[in-house]
This record gives C-alpha cells, sequence and structure tokens, in this order.
C-alpha cells in the first residue's frame, strides 16, 4: 500500500510539474496557458455569440501560434489574476497588466505590446481648454480615486465623480463637465464605436504607460521567445491589423 501512495504521490508531482510556467514545459504540454478577465472590452472580453475575443486575447493567440502550442484561456477576476499566476493556474497574464518595478520584482515580463497615455477629452466645440493647465477652475469628470482624478486636480480643476470612462464622457458631451483626463485606448475604443461622436483629444501626456505578457519570475528562455514572438506579429503586419480592428490606430507606442 505504502508502495502503491508514494508512485501515486510521484505520478502527481511529475504531472503538475509540466505545468510550472517555463518553456520547456509549455512546449511539453503543448499548451500555452493565458490568465485573462473575460470581461474587459475592448481587450479582453465576450461577443455576442459568447466568444472571447479581444485585442489582448487575439495577441495571445498569436504568441501562442508563434510558440508552436496550442492556447487556452483560464479567466478570473483582476484582483486575483496575478496571484493565480504565481500558484501556477497559468502560464502568462496577458490583460493589460502595467509594467512596474514592483511587479518586475515578483514576475518577468515580456518587452511591451501596447502602451497608453493619460489625454485631456473635451467636447469638438470647447476653445477654452487647450492643454492640462487650463483645467484651472473647471469641472473635470473623473472617477475620484484614480490617477487621471488626481492629475486633474493637481491642475486646478473640481471633480465631478463619476464610476468610468462612459460615464465621465457623458458628462462632457451633456456638458455637466468641461473636461476628462482618461486613457488615451479607451478614448480610441469609444470613438471606434461611435465616430460621430462630438468629443475631441486636446492634450496627452508625454509619458506613456506600457503593458507586457506576465510569466513566472527567472523565466529568460519563456520571455526571450515571448519577445521573439512579439517581434514577428509586428514584422509580418499581424499586429497593425489587431491594432486597426480593436482601436483604429496604431497602439504600439
Amino acid at each position: 500500500m505504502k508502495l502503491t501512495l508514494a508512485t501515486f504521490t510521484a505520478a502527481l508531482l511529475l504531472g503538475t510539474a509540466a505545468h510550472a510556467g517555463s518553456l520547456e514545459d509549455i512546449k511539453s504540454a503543448g499548451t500555452l496557458r493565458i490568465g485573462t478577465e473575460g470581461t474587459y472590452a475592448p481587450f479582453t472580453y465576450h461577443d455576442a455569440s459568447g466568444a472571447l475575443v479581444g485585442f489582448d486575447v487575439e495577441i495571445g493567440r498569436e504568441i501562442a501560434e508563434r510558440l508552436g502550442v496550442e492556447v487556452e484561456f483560464v479567466e478570473g477576476k483582476w484582483d486575483g489574476l496575478i496571484a493565480g499566476l504565481a500558484s501556477d493556474r497559468y502560464d502568462a497574464v496577458i490583460n493589460q497588466v502595467g509594467i512596474t518595478e514592483e511587479r518586475q520584482a515578483r514576475f518577468d515580463f515580456s518587452k511591451p505590446y501596447i502602451v497608453s497615455k493619460a489625454v485631456l477629452i473635451v467636447k469638438d466645440d470647447n476653445e477654452d481648454i487647450a492643454s492640462f493647465a487650463d483645467l484651472d477652475g473647471k469641472r473635470a469628470a473623473q472617477s475620484l480615486t484614480s490617477n487621471y482624478g488626481r492629475i486633474a486636480e493637481e491642475a486646478g480643476a473640481s471633480l465631478v465623480g463619476t464610476e468610468g470612462f462612459d460615464q465621465s464622457i457623458q458628462l462632457v458631451l451633456t456638458g455637466r463637465a468641461d473636461a476628462t483626463i482618461n486613457d488615451n485606448l479607451s478614448y480610441l475604443d469609444f470613438k471606434k464605436q461611435k465616430p460621430d461622436a462630438p468629443v475631441k483629444i486636446v492634450a496627452s501626456e508625454a509619458e506613456a504607460a506600457a503593458s507586457g505578457v506576465v510569466v513566472q519570475k527567472d523565466n529568460p528562455e519563456l520571455v526571450a521567445e515571448i519577445d521573439k514572438a512579439l517581434d514577428a506579429i509586428r514584422a509580418d503586419g499581424t499586429y497593425e491589423t489587431i491594432s486597426q480592428k480593436y482601436f483604429g490606430a496604431d497602439v504600439s507606442r
């Protein structure tokens, strides 16, 4: 009985080792497991048919193809997404995870595959606001705890609290706010869906925030292959096609 139990335990250990998240294990399993939310359009969400789609999803599929393996998406809430990587629920996370020093201390990142900037958005006919400095004394529609809200306050704006981008834009459109500072990717997605909406970008921050593919720590071989895949995706025009599909613009820089 002891021998049987030991053998069974060893088999379990071998089985989990094949999913440890290294390049060798991914190749051996023949599958790249990707953690993603599935509720964050246009990056990772479900379309009307129920299929998982989005910018990040398509990038993930292309990476797996160039690694020569199948892809398996494992959906989870944002709060537990990176923790799931640490507990080996998947091999990588592709979900707009910003590359920060704190995260780099715990995980490895690919090179950036998308960047975002804070942009200042006003109505098309607004001639009073042309820069962040012009927000002084104006009303900015912002999520009160966001970095964008902090930027608006530092510029001298009074904040009109909202629950996110869509509500902020609506307040600008209806004149209940003079402007909103928000993410350029959200703006591009909005204009892709509603090209005739009378809003415009009048200023943007010079510094961009980059997101990368996150994998378990000390995985240089896997990172190198993902970077190689990303280079190939850009070189053959695939990245441009995906970028235009979801944003109508190149979002790599």
